[in-house]
């Protein structure tokens, strides 16, 4: 689930990002919150093109309210937020779910890299 807010600068590479996941099956959904600028238009462009994702456009209520909308459509069995300025590895989903899996847990969490411009 990414919540989207005034994100036209990072979408692209947000959106490709996870779009280049390896070896696991997974449903998109980006959550428009109220955005004015060019980000429901690059929404609309990648639901279009590939079948597993789900855009929802919605009055701006912020991220956590864009984040629970989500949830209401998400049909996996696993859930995670991404921000639409971040952008993860090829094996962000398939690692995390193995750690789950390998380890039993309710919750996984993973590192970051912060990048300077």
């Amino acid at each position: 689930i990414i919540p989207i807010y005034q994100a036209e600068t990072h979408l692209y590479k947000c959106i490709d990002s996870i779009l280049s996941q390896k070896h696991i099956e997974y449903e998109l959904i980006l959550v428009n919150d109220g955005s004015n600028d060019k980000s429901p238009q690059i929404c609309n462009e990648y639901a279009t093109k590939y079948p597993q994702i789900k855009v929802i456009h919605k009055k701006n209520g912020g991220p956590s309210s864009a984040r629970n909308i989500g949830l209401e459509y998400a049909k996996g069995d696993y859930i995670t937020f991404i921000d639409a300025d971040d952008y993860v590895s090829p094996y962000f989903l398939y690692d995390l779910i193995n750690g789950q899996k390998e380890h039993n847990s309710d919750l996984t969490i993973c590192g970051y890299y912060k990048e300077s411009i």
